[in-house]
């Protein structure tokens, strides 16, 4: 690559709060019928004052804590002037010179702020069928989120590429659900990540683009790795980089210009009039604040406590309930290393596919599914035997050793047993007993598939592959 690119992310998250950031109407990002949860004080209505949400200032500062940056102890709310249709004021109460969390780091990426600040109304753009018959395009406001308490945080610009982008915006995502902050769901707008993207050959940075419009982490990337093929093609040609706002369009995977980028001196900020100043360690609310384990946290507990593999280890993290479903079945199994390894992968694989697939509420007893990979671990029951188990289980539970002693699925272990069956599979098959004794190995494996289909899978495999390993010398 001839030009190095330099990347920041601001990201904003619509805060899980019961009331709005300014007033007391209600904060429900799932309310499906317009202008529902609004009230005077978030449509602007003249006369009326905010009043500061002490919940959504309290979430700022456990991230601020989690995050390791310096929290404000004096702090104060600006307001942000610019004009849109969805800002019912004209302008929007936020944070300027003093945001309640300056520094910090997460997933290796330092961080400048993090600042409080209320979410715009949602403009809604369709097409009208008129009264004669005619279609004209027309754009409606819904003011539910208006006033919406709304996280910004800001990277400092020393992300160098799409994909680190991408695992800090997923890194943040599962914080912020850690701390019960945010649900940060891309696909209802509760989390969404703009980029700034600049390109140069030496240290100097080149020209900052900013690109909005993004909904979800993948888009992010995507929206990154566009930006410096355009910029890096747009300079070869000898043309310049202009400093602006793009759109990113899904359908064409490409971003388009929307605006030339405003500064902090466009929005002329000065301190918000209408409320008070806050001297952080006076609030009784803000003192003794705690923290949960941490996702990066978990993930170290579980490399030294269990061993799995990283990718199971990932699921877990950012699935909590079948990482609590883990950890239960993992002390039901007393922590046995091997046991615990294929718990693991029978959850990251089975059960999560049968979610997945079902739809349906998963209401597993881990003590149960433990005893079934106890079975397996005793050779009671084949792999394939293990899964039809625990299918069932998903579906109607029950204990798993009834489940297979119904289904006839136990593993056949008995060599007596086994022999007669062993004997009619050599009988029956002696051109692949003439290879193997020639030295095909693909042969014993036939003869091993013969035997499990003679004993319609309840023999137990590796005692079958010995069995026959005796008879042929």
């Amino acid at each position: 690559m001839k030009y190095a690119p330099t990347i920041g992310l601001e990201i904003h998250a619509e805060l899980k709060t019961r009331t709005k950031m300014f007033c007391d109407s209600a904060n429900d990002p799932d309310e499906k019928r317009p202008n529902v949860n609004i009230c005077p004080v978030c449509t602007a209505h003249p006369g009326t004052l905010p009043v500061i949400n002490k919940e959504a200032v309290r979430h700022i500062l456990r991230i601020g804590k989690a995050v390791g940056g310096t929290l404000a102890d004096f702090t104060e709310f600006d307001r942000k002037n610019y004009f849109y249709p969805d800002i019912p004021k004209g302008y929007q109460i936020s944070q300027y010179k003093y945001p309640l969390v300056t520094g910090g780091e997460l997933n290796g990426v330092a961080i400048t702020r993090v600042h409080l600040e209320e979410d715009t109304a949602r403009s809604v753009h369709e097409t009208w069928n008129m009264e004669h018959g005619t279609r004209e395009n027309r754009s409606l406001i819904d003011f539910n989120r208006a006033g919406v308490p709304l996280m910004e945080l800001v990277t400092e610009p020393v992300i160098t590429s799409a994909e680190q982008a991408g695992a800090f915006a997923r890194e943040l995502q599962l914080l912020l659900r850690y701390l019960g902050a945010s649900e940060a769901n891309m696909e209802k707008g509760q989390m969404r990540v703009e980029v700034n993207i600049s390109i140069s050959k030496d240290d100097a940075r080149g020209t900052k683009v900013e690109v909005k419009n993004i909904n979800s982490f993948r888009a992010a990337e995507r929206a990154i790795e566009y930006e410096i093929k355009r910029q890096s093609a747009l300079l070869e040609e000898g043309g310049k980089v202009k400093q602006e706002t793009r759109g990113w369009d899904e359908d064409t995977q490409e971003t388009f210009s929307q605006r030339l980028k405003e500064g902090a001196a466009d929005y002329r900020y000065f301190p918000e009039p209408d409320l008070p100043k806050l001297k952080i360690s006076e609030i009784d609310e803000f003192k003794g604040m705690t923290l949960p384990e941490l996702p990066w946290e978990r993930r170290e507990r579980y490399r030294k406590e269990y061993g799995i593999k990283n990718e199971d280890t990932e699921t877990f993290v950012a699935n909590d309930l079948l990482g609590a479903f883990f950890e239960n079945t993992a002390a039901a199994l007393k922590s046995d290393a091997t046991k615990v390894k294929t718990a693991a992968s029978y959850i990251t694989s089975d059960i999560a596919g049968l979610i997945a697939k079902t739809g349906k509420p998963f209401e597993m007893v881990p003590k149960s599914f433990a005893a079934l990979i106890e079975m397996v671990a005793a050779g009671a029951v084949s792999s394939r035997g293990a899964k039809d188990i625990l299918a069932e289980m998903y579906e109607d539970g029950g204990d798993p050793k009834d489940i297979a002693e119904s289904r006839g699925l136990l593993q056949k272990s008995d060599e007596g047993e086994l022999r007669a069956i062993i004997d009619k599979v050599i009988a029956a098959n002696a051109d692949a007993v003439e290879n193997y004794k020639k030295g095909k190995e693909s042969a014993l494996q036939f003869l091993v598939g013969q035997a499990m289909k003679e004993s319609r899978g309840s023999a137990n495999p590796q005692v079958v592959k010995k069995l026959l390993e005796e008879k042929l010398k």
